[in-house]
């Protein structure tokens, strides 16, 4: 009964997370398909417990169980143990593939903000700031996806993303093209100086000393949120332009360089011509499309 109760359980948590629109805090939503598979399959296995737990006789399952332990109990005093056959141990195992289910009732999803990039900070991928720390604890600028492809598939990848963005043209980033767009230009920064850009965010204030550098960022999700981060780029704003941590905008501008002296390279960065305040969107993430 416990396994249906498992099963069960998992179906009815991932109904929730899809039906809610939460899972896509989760996952990548390119890859929902497979969230939905899995509940099938757990809807299938529930039902095959249920069928054989309700077919099997009460009272023949009980006779049998007590056969069986008495059987255990003999066997325990002439060898090791090797399965799981006390108690605890099945209770263990029990709470082990129940694990996803506790995670996902007692955890809330909430949406990330600039509070969580002021608690973690972010890092350049190539900075030297970065090296040693783990990926999952740093906030990237630059979405990489070279860590999932061996060098020769990876530069096919981007060659054909410049293909596919190259021209002279204004360069617009939506919501489906903002990862592998922002990948691209951090990439090959020079390819993109004097390009007209228009992209959509939220302002982060980076306080250097006395100094303020302003970020537009979205947090985007590559495979999952293990592999999730903070992206985007730094903004000189016009002049008199007053915004606020968290404020979601519209930039409009060009694309140019800059020495961002906290990681001590230079950078691509917008000069942006209109900054347009904007409502944020349902779902503020962004996800990596392969």
């Amino acid at each position: 009964m416990a396994r249906v109760l498992i099963l069960a359980g998992y179906v009815e948590l991932m109904l929730y997370l899809q039906v809610t629109g939460k899972l896509d805090q989760f996952i990548n939503v390119h890859y929902q398909y497979l969230a939905t598979l899995s509940t099938v399959l757990a809807l299938i296995l529930a039902l095959v417990q249920l069928y054989f737990w309700v077919k099997d006789d009460p009272a023949k399952i009980a006779k049998d169980s007590q056969h069986h332990e008495l059987q255990q109990h003999h066997e325990l005093e002439d060898e090791h143990d090797h399965g799981l056959h006390k108690g605890y141990q099945r209770g263990i195992a029990y709470v082990l593939l129940a694990l996803p289910i506790i995670v996902g009732s007692l955890f809330p999803t909430v949406s990330l903000d600039t509070t969580i990039v002021e608690a973690k900070g972010f890092q350049f991928p190539l900075a030297k700031e970065s090296v040693g720390d783990d990926q999952m604890k740093t906030q990237y600028l630059q979405p990489n996806t070279s860590m999932y492809f061996n060098a020769e598939d990876y530069q096919a990848q981007m060659n054909k993303l410049q293909e596919k963005y190259g021209d002279s043209g204004r360069l617009k980033i939506t919501d489906e093209n903002y990862l592998e767009v922002m990948e691209l230009i951090y990439n090959y920064p020079s390819d993109f100086i004097g390009r007209k850009i228009s992209y959509e965010g939220f302002i982060f204030h980076a306080q250097q000393d006395e100094a303020q550098d302003d970020f537009v960022f979205r947090f985007g999700i590559i495979h999952c949120v293990a592999d999730s981060g903070v992206f985007g780029l730094r903004v000189h704003m016009p002049e008199k332009t007053s915004t606020e941590n968290n404020q979601w905008v519209r930039v409009e501008g060009v694309i140019q360089s800059g020495f961002y002296k906290p990681f001590k390279r230079t950078l691509p960065l917008v000069q942006a011509e209109k900054i347009t305040t904007i409502k944020a969107p349902d779902n503020q993430y962004v996800y990596r499309s392969f």
